[in-house]
C-alpha cells in the first residue's frame, strides 16, 4: 500500500531540491564582503524620511477590488462563447442559454451602475 505513494514522495524531495539547491548554492559560493554603501538603507540616493508602513487611501484598494471582480466576471463569459454555437444549435437550450446570460450581464450591470453611483470609480 505504501509503496503506491514512493512516487510521490520522490517527487516532493526533487522538487524540495531543486527549490533549495540553487538558495543553498548561492549562499555558500557568492562573495560576503558588506561595505557602508550596501548596508545603506536605501540605495536609492536619499536618506528616507517617512515610515514605509504609511496607510493607502481606501479608494486605491477599492479600485482595485472592482477591477479584479468585473475582470474575473468578465472570464465567466469565455466559457459561454466557447460553446455558443452548441447554444444556439440546440433548441431546448436556445432560449434558456441567452436569458441565463442577460440575467448574468444584467447583475453585472446592476453592480457597475451601483458602484458608479457611489463615488467608488471617481478619483480625486
Amino acid at each position: 500500500m505504501l509503496e503506491n505513494y514512493f512516487p510521490i514522495l520522490v517527487f516532493i524531495l526533487v522538487g524540495l531540491g531543486f527549490g533549495c539547491a540553487p538558495i543553498l548554492l548561492g549562499w555558500l559560493v557568492a562573495p560576503n564582503r558588506p561595505d557602508s554603501e550596501k548596508l545603506s538603507a536605501f540605495e536609492c540616493g536619499f536618506v528616507p524620511f517617512e515610515d514605509a508602513r504609511l496607510k493607502f487611501d481606501v479608494r486605491y484598494y477599492l479600485i482595485a477590488i472592482l477591477f479584479i471582480l468585473f475582470d474575473l466576471e468578465i472570464a465567466f463569459l469565455f466559457p459561454w462563447a466557447a460553446i455558443f454555437k452548441e447554444i444556439v444549435a440546440t433548441d431546448a437550450v436556445r432560449v434558456f442559454g441567452f436569458i441565463e446570460m442577460f440575467v448574468f450581464i444584467g447583475i453585472l450591470v446592476v453592480g457597475y451602475v451601483y458602484a458608479w453611483a457611489k463615488g467608488a470609480l471617481d478619483w480625486e
